[in-house]
């Protein structure tokens, strides 16, 4: 068993390690963090502009959540850290008592395209909202994050898209390794942990060799960036195979960035990984595809509008407690914004039950074998969405 990490503000402890069968890699674990503590493997629901769209933070925690992420680019660009920071910091100004994971704004400034150059010292960029011109450096970025004050702070680092060619990969996987530094160097919060990123796409020897670089440095955890891009499935397996097992004795918590879909978090839970976040679930259901075991339902189906039945039978959420699955799909067609609040917090509390399914199982050593069950339950709802502009 490998010893507690213990951080100035963070604690992680695997509470159940991986068989040593290696008839899989999956683990569960406990976060401690400032303001709370967070059960691993676990799912973030993403606030990007200090919310989780359409809900308050009642919902949100009552869709299971315990740990949320936001957004340092889009609050940086809007209110301004420095007025959170007046307000009295991003807990209270969203009115969230449990721990946040504040990304750097590194993927939501490198996807800018035309709107942005990269040199060896920061980025400058446009600004999507008014064309403004601003610069982010590894220092800003963390400055900007201990401003908001989140539990969590992550390092900047520069993305690229798996299928880059291995020239461009490279050279933002070295720039990212500098950075990295940078950031360390920066941060100085005694109340916030920070996490680093490893980059290196699909390329086996530079995904390993970054792996081997972030680890080396003292952050309180190890994302796996440049993934839930447009890989296929299987590079994305092949990739955590590479770089888990060189985490193997690592006492840290692993973030796999921007993967969301219940077939994808099986999947990567079972090669090792302990924390997500992505957009998926909310977004999809703004457009009216709910999340039930097995597969999904397109509420703005014509069929809908005359069953009596709730979404899903078994499921505590607001919506299947109160709600027919004919009252939902007449508030999509009427675009009442009731709907995008309701099924917001179904497919929430789909996504985090399914994680306390795959918590429970792991913790009763049957992990292996209910993954089949597991598979079941989480159909064919497949494909990540990367670290997208809004939640």
């Amino acid at each position: 068993m490998t010893a507690p990490y213990v951080g100035r503000a963070a604690r992680y402890e695997v509470t159940t390690a991986a068989p040593t069968d290696g008839s899989t890699r999956a683990r569960s674990g406990r976060l401690t963090l400032t303001h709370g503590i967070v059960e691993t493997p676990q799912f973030m629901p993403v606030g990007t502009n200090a919310t989780v769209k359409a809900l308050s933070p009642d919902d949100i925690r009552a869709t299971g959540a315990s740990i949320i992420l936001s957004n340092t680019y889009h609050l940086y660009l809007r209110p301004g850290h420095d007025r959170i920071a007046r307000l009295g910091g991003l807990h209270q100004f969203m009115a969230w008592d449990g721990p946040i994971l504040t990304d750097s704004g590194g993927y939501q400034v490198v996807s800018l395209g035309d709107l942005r150059v990269v040199d060896d010292d920061g980025v400058t960029f446009r600004s999507h909202l008014d064309g403004s011109t601003h610069r982010f450096t590894p220092e800003l970025a963390t400055e900007v994050q201990e401003a908001l004050g989140s539990d969590i702070a992550v390092a900047f680092d520069q993305p690229v898209f798996p299928s880059s060619p291995r020239e461009m990969v490279a050279d933002a996987t070295d720039r990212t390794h500098r950075w990295a530094e940078r950031s360390l160097a920066a941060h100085t919060r005694e109340d916030q942990a920070i996490f680093g990123i490893v980059q290196g796409g699909l390329d086996p020897d530079l995904r390993a060799a970054s792996t081997r670089t972030i680890a080396a440095l003292p952050f309180d955890g190890i994302c796996i960036g440049g993934l839930a891009g447009d890989e296929t499935p299987a590079q994305r397996d092949a990739t955590l195979d590479i770089a888990i097992p060189i985490l193997a004795d690592d006492p840290r918590p692993r973030y796999l960035m921007g993967l969301g879909s219940p077939a994808d978090l099986l999947e990567a839970v079972h090669r090792g990984i302990d924390l997500f976040d992505s957009v998926l679930p909310a977004r999809v259901a703004r457009n009216g595809q709910l999340w039930v075991p097995g597969g999904r339902l397109n509420l703005r189906n014509q069929r809908f509008l005359d069953d009596s039945s709730p979404v899903q039978e078994d499921c505590p959420c607001i919506l299947c407690q109160h709600h027919s699955r004919a009252y939902l799909a007449h508030l999509f067609r009427a675009r009442e914004l009731l709907a995008y609040r309701l099924a917001t917090c179904h497919n929430l509390t789909f996504t985090l039950d399914f994680m306390a399914r795959i918590r429970a199982a792991i913790r009763s050593g049957t992990f292996p074998v209910a993954m089949p069950g597991l598979r079941a339950h989480a159909g064919r709802i497949s494909g990540g969405e990367g670290a997208a502009m809004s939640a």
